[in-house]
């Protein structure tokens, strides 16, 4: 069954109750869920691969992608993947399943891991307040008096994207202002952009809001956020080797894609500064080892605590399509797509106990390859009937 077109980087699309109540706290008294086990986790057969394969190229052909990565994963094995296409056409350099993709906001529930560790460690509550005297970043972007309601944003709001303002629409911060670090364009949002909303009222995708999250783990760690999240995430996955990519062509780490615009520039972003909503690079592989390591079921071994789990990917009554990170269904799938001027990216966690990642490097706008990329993940499982995916 296919996710639906959630493309919460573009659309605001929720409407949220006022008045809404804080979650529960967190306990680690529930259990695990088990994934259903298939007669066969077996790798797909050569004909199976085959079959793969034309749905990839079939993809591609439609949407003009230069290079597809994709992975599948089961209780803790990548069962399968494979590359398509060229990482680079100027050199004809063929991608292959090590290839490292910008992975946009999939990051989004990277940071949100971060966080609900720093919860487990007693560090930190859904219900603290992040500006303002005794807040989380206090007065560190400057003092009050703050616009209306500014003082009263908690972490459950930027998880939620329910901070009341600063979404991602045709002024998202974020991509203003590009020479300016964390610092300088926290403290000019604060002075000069005030909240459309109270908080906790309105959900309204918001880039800026995972942005102050990156800098929460840095305040209370005293770590850089990509090194912290690589220490205490991403190590604990069995992944290695991803970072915060560059802004630049020139800039790209080893074995990282080169990015092809469709009538828009790739390299003209401060990628760099996105960290902790949309800066990660990696290999569809590495997101399919962090999600086994946080999908809920007893094999691997999570990473969190059962109870945080269900709290992290439950979406309250008012906002059913998106819990803290991790955008969710009735089915029990969890996902993030990620989209960027030369990126096209989306990792899911199934209901039936499969995690499963695919990137390339292009996208094209007013398309439906956000969603094509989606159905193509669903497809290709498909093709292992003894899989059994619904």
């Amino acid at each position: 069954m296919r996710l639906g077109r959630q493309d919460f980087g573009r659309r605001d699309f929720v409407k949220l109750a006022a008045g809404a109540g804080v979650l529960p706290l967190l306990s680690s008294t529930a259990l695990a869920q088990v994934a259903p086990n298939p007669p066969s986790i077996r790798p797909p057969s050569p004909a199976e691969r085959g079959a793969m394969a034309r749905l990839a190229h079939s993809f591609m052909d439609k949407y003009g992608v230069p290079a597809l990565s994709v992975a599948i994963g089961y209780a803790g094995a990548v069962v399968h993947e494979d590359a398509f296409g060229l990482a680079d056409i100027e050199r004809n350099e063929a991608v292959t399943p090590r290839h490292l993709f910008r992975i946009a906001s999939i990051s989004k529930m990277i940071t949100s891991v971060a966080i609900f560790r720093l919860i487990e460690e007693n560090r930190l509550k859904l219900t603290d307040r992040v500006f303002g005297p005794g807040a989380l970043l206090g007065t560190d972007h400057g003092p009050p008096p703050y616009s209306a309601g500014i003082d009263q944003i908690t972490v459950e709001n930027l998880l939620t994207h329910t901070a009341g303002g600063w979404s991602n629409d045709n002024h998202d911060p974020m991509f203003t202002h590009p020479r300016m670090d964390h610092a300088e364009l926290i403290a000019g949002t604060l002075a000069n952009r005030p909240l459309d909303r109270p908080p906790g009222q309105h959900y309204a995708y918001s880039n800026f809001g995972y942005c102050l999250l990156g800098r929460v783990i840095e305040k209370l760690t005293g770590q850089p956020y990509a090194e912290r999240v690589r220490a205490d995430v991403l190590a604990r996955c069995g992944v290695t080797d991803m970072t915060i990519a560059g802004n630049t062509r020139e800039q790209r780490q080893a074995g990282e894609v080169t990015y092809y615009g469709q009538g828009e520039g790739p390299y003209g972003m401060n990628v760099r500064r996105m960290d902790s909503h949309g800066g990660w690079i990696a290999a569809p592989s590495d997101l399919v080892q962090f999600l086994m390591h946080v999908d809920g079921y007893t094999r691997p071994a999570n990473i969190l605590r059962p109870r945080t789990i269900e709290v992290m990917t439950t979406a309250p009554s008012y906002s059913p399509a998106y819990a803290k990170g991790f955008s969710v269904n009735k089915s029990d799938n969890w996902w993030h797509n990620g989209s960027l001027p030369g990126t096209s990216t989306i990792a899911v966690r199934t209901h039936g106990g499969f995690c499963w990642a695919a990137f390339t490097n292009t996208r094209r706008r007013n398309s439906d390859m956000d969603g094509e990329l989606d159905n193509l993940n669903w497809n290709m499982a498909r093709q292992v009937g003894e899989w059994r995916v619904a």
